[in-house]
């Protein structure tokens, strides 16, 4: 008699994890929402990465250059010194797709005379 009741107590556990993991496999596909079907966390496609480093460059022993790209905008650190550096935020794609001609200068700056100070005219 034991026997019969030991292994009915077995089956019915054996039933009761199923039925539990079931239900658990249902709320993570479902991201715990009802009704959501198979689109929840289990099956929907990766997030896009909105962090990644574009370069880096040794400088010298210490400090070291690095691009990286954070929501489609770069910004170029320098690490490794006393104090981390932001040596240019906002750099972004429009920048990139430009081609400046050979020679040109990007920052224009009037010529001053030997020994004239910034401002004075």
């Amino acid at each position: 008699m034991w026997d019969v009741l030991s292994w009915l107590f077995f089956i019915v556990f054996i039933a009761g994890l199923i039925v539990v993991g079931g239900l658990l496999i249902r709320g993570y596909m479902t991201g715990g929402t009802p009704g959501a079907g198979l689109t929840g966390t289990l099956f929907a496609p990766k997030p896009d990465k909105r962090l990644e480093v574009v370069d880096q460059a040794n400088i010298d022993g210490r400090r070291r250059l690095v691009l990286i790209r954070r929501d489609k905008v770069e910004h170029l650190i320098m690490t490794g010194g006393p104090v981390d550096v932001v040596i240019e935020t906002g750099i972004g794609e429009a920048r990139r797709g430009e081609a400046d001609e050979p020679g040109s200068a990007t920052i224009v700056r009037t010529p001053r005379r030997f020994g004239q100070a910034v401002g004075e005219g």
